[in-house]
């Protein structure tokens, strides 16, 4: 049936790889599949490319701050994001945290978690560990 999948993945990304991530977004995108991500650079705007290709209903984007606080080119792209949920309550917490805390949120309102990390990507692993204890499907790919 279609789930509702999550993408969370390094900001650094090999370019080879951006490739990938938007075939496979663009992918589940067509198969009808819900896709929820966070707004930087890297995975998620693959993610979001890929998606918003395909149909812009099926993305939804939750930023760990306010889109003030987001770098001009991923402002200007998540302007076509139809389901755009900011947290301007975060803006004072340091960056690393306030991902932290969007990444749970991410995970609580999905079925599945796709996993784009490093071996050191330490909040992404501690993202997809949590994922696990709540009993989510986890794909986690590593880029090294």
């Amino acid at each position: 049936g279609k789930r509702r999948i999550a993408f969370l993945g390094s900001r650094h990304v090999p370019v080879v790889s951006i490739h990938l991530v938007e075939l496979i977004a663009r992918s589940l995108a067509q198969e009808g599949h819900s896709l929820i991500t966070s707004g930087s650079q890297g995975v998620n705007a693959a993610v979001i490319r890929g998606v918003l290709e395909v149909d812009a209903s099926l993305l939804t984007v939750l930023l760990p701050q306010s889109m003030h606080r987001q770098v001009q080119e991923i402002q200007d792209q998540l302007e076509r994001v139809l389901h755009l949920i900011e947290k301007p309550d975060h803006d004072d917490l340091p960056l690393p945290i306030a991902s932290s805390l969007c990444n749970q949120e991410i995970i609580g309102r999905c079925d599945q978690l796709i996993c784009f990390a490093f071996h050191d990507s330490e909040t992404l692993l501690t993202s997809c560990r949590s994922a696990e204890d709540m009993g989510k499907i986890v794909s986690l790919l590593y880029f090294d």
